[in-house]
């Protein structure tokens, strides 16, 4: 693959995966990340254990995969000191620390571009950087899934919403601050002009409800699912529990062509169901006679059957099922990494490639693992790394 941000250098301060999932991708694609992590314990989700085993935290290595550590004190004088002089040398300072914390650590756009003018500035927090909870954090399960409405949208009619997969908005919300952090380092390069970018998971949450945002601003008893449904797209039971999802939008095309595929020419022939008003009219005997026929096979034996149907459908998987789905393989979407101890482990790939080829990843580092490393890059020598060991400004 083209390591397309080979040469570029990010310093990151942030923690947890909203932001430093975006430093991951930056790494996949050539950029050389260091990640700075408080001395005194180090990032705080190296200790949340909700995913992965007790040899890998997964959640962790995917936000951090390919990155140097550096343990340092930001809090004191000489441990900003030795942040400002790694500024100096990057391209692109990047944080996830709200207002008041970026000001208590001196680490704001005046700080650090007075240690490197021409540096891209890159922050991405819970809420946004105005209004009256700038400075309160935020998690992606609270800010993204539920405060942008996206979790009423998946929500069983009777029931409370659900939980999503592991920094589901956080992971999401990375693409938007990669991006956009690539974005202004071409627009430097084209301008001289360094800029600041700003995202939040308010921010990409909305724009992931944008649609359902902008109709409901129109008209506030907007209804979602929308009435009357259409029987070609939903999902259906399978026998053994599988599920089938059909996406036919064109439900008076698609009708004749699907029940006839499926050995009902009954329905195909059925006057309630001869064109898209009839089968909306009559969509509850059409619902329910596709539940009773996808009941009769297993998701299996559908997939089957519905290999060379014309129509929009796919199976209903698991997080497991993704292993082995006839698509990951070819084209590279998951890898094969190992820690630092040697435990082997999977990551998915960046999401895009470049030159028909998928990012190369790596682990994620371990707490300091490169900090002699870095500060011996930055010119310092043995003697005032161990004075500043011995003071516990560095790891």
């Amino acid at each position: 693959m083209t390591a397309i941000m080979k040469g570029v250098r990010v310093v990151e301060v942030s923690e947890h995966a909203f932001l430093p999932a975006a430093g991951a991708l930056l790494s996949d694609w050539g950029a050389d990340v260091i990640k700075i992590e408080p001395v005194e314990r180090g990032d705080a989700g190296r200790g949340i254990g909700t995913t992965g085993t007790a040899d890998v935290n997964l959640l962790f290595e995917n936000a951090n995969r390919g990155k140097r550590s550096l343990a340092l004190d930001l809090g004191s004088e000489e441990g900003r000191e030795v942040l400002y002089r790694l500024v100096a040398t990057a391209d692109v300072f990047m944080t996830n620390k709200v207002a008041r914390v970026r000001e208590k650590l001196k680490i704001e756009v005046e700080h650090i571009r007075s240690h490197n003018p021409d540096i891209v500035y890159v922050r991405g927090v819970g809420q946004g950087e105005r209004g009256p909870e700038a400075n309160r954090g935020g998690y992606d399960l609270l800010t993204y899934w539920h405060r942008t409405g996206v979790s009423s949208m998946v929500a069983g009619p009777d029931g409370p919403p659900f939980l999503p997969a592991p920094g589901f908005g956080d992971f999401t919300g990375a693409m938007f601050i990669a991006g956009g952090t690539m974005g202004a380092l071409y627009h430097r390069e084209r301008t001289g002009e360094a800029t600041v970018v700003d995202a939040s998971l308010l921010a990409t949450g909305m724009w992931a409800m944008s649609g359902a945002i902008a109709a409901a601003t129109q008209d506030p008893a907007w209804p979602w699912p929308p009435e009357p449904p259409n029987p070609l797209s939903r999902t259906y039971d399978t026998r053994e529990g599988g599920r089938i999802a059909l996406c036919c939008l064109q439900a008076g095309y698609y009708w004749p062509l699907l029940t006839r595929h499926i050995g009902r020419d009954d329905l195909a022939d059925d006057p309630r169901f001869c064109d898209y008003a009839s089968i909306m009219a009559n969509h509850a005997p059409a619902i329910a006679a596709l539940s009773e026929e996808f009941l009769k096979r297993s998701r299996n034996e559908w997939c089957k059957v519905l290999a060379d149907f014309p129509g929009q459908w796919t199976v209903v998987q698991q997080a497991r099922d993704l292993v082995n789905d006839p698509q990951v393989a070819p084209n590279g979407y998951l890898q094969q990494c190992e820690t630092a101890e040697g435990v082997p482990f999977q990551l998915v790939t960046a999401p895009l490639q470049y030159d028909g080829e998928p990012a190369p990843t790596s682990r994620a580092p371990l707490f300091n693992e490169h900090g002699d490393a870095i500060l011996a890059e930055l010119g310092l020598d043995w003697d005032s790394v161990v004075d500043l060991k011995i003071k516990g400004v560095v790891g």
